[in-house]
């Protein structure tokens, strides 16, 4: 009795140990025909780049690869803006698709608003850099103190779904 309750512990055990990798893949995002990165999660940063390396790359990169995205990005952004200037010091696609649609929404110049997410030097050409960097919510509520803060963070949580919907098209 003792043998097979051994035997039957240790082949569970050994059951959960290789399904445990496989659930760790979750379900892939992708679609079909949209062989970009940019089309997988908010983040969109990580694969294999052409020249076959791995790991995350910047938003810049991702929306070279990625026109549609490109072209409706540049639709919201002011006339003759540099995507991949607008895009570089963002941590992933998401981000800056999400402050992009935030600029847009609540017409908030892009540039102050990236200066005063980021603040970094490279983020703020001709501003003065903030002392500290801003979740997207804190910018808001930064850029146009008449919204309250309940609102600025809807307003946030709004762009985040509009980047999460543009990304997955």
């Amino acid at each position: 009795m003792k043998r097979i309750l051994v035997t039957i512990t240790l082949a569970a055990a050994a059951a959960w140990i290789m399904a445990t990798p496989a659930a760790a893949q979750g379900h892939s995002q992708s679609h079909s025909g949209g062989g970009s990165a940019a089309a997988g999660s908010m983040g969109g940063g990580h694969g294999v780049d052409a020249s076959g390396t791995s790991g995350p790359r910047a938003p810049g990169q991702l929306l070279t690869q990625n026109t549609q995205l490109s072209s409706k990005l540049s639709s919201l952004l002011p006339a003759g803006t540099d995507l991949q200037t607008a895009a570089s010091g963002f941590r992933n696609l998401g981000q800056f698709v999400a402050a992009v649609h935030v600029s847009h929404n609540l017409n908030i110049p892009f540039d102050q608003l990236k200066c005063t997410e980021l603040a970094t030097t490279a983020a703020c050409p001709g501003m003065t850099v903030p002392s500290k960097s801003s979740h997207l919510g804190q910018a808001i509520q930064t850029l146009k103190p008449t919204i309250s803060s309940t609102d600025s963070k809807s307003a946030a949580k709004q762009a985040e779904k509009e980047a999460s919907a543009d990304m997955n098209q």
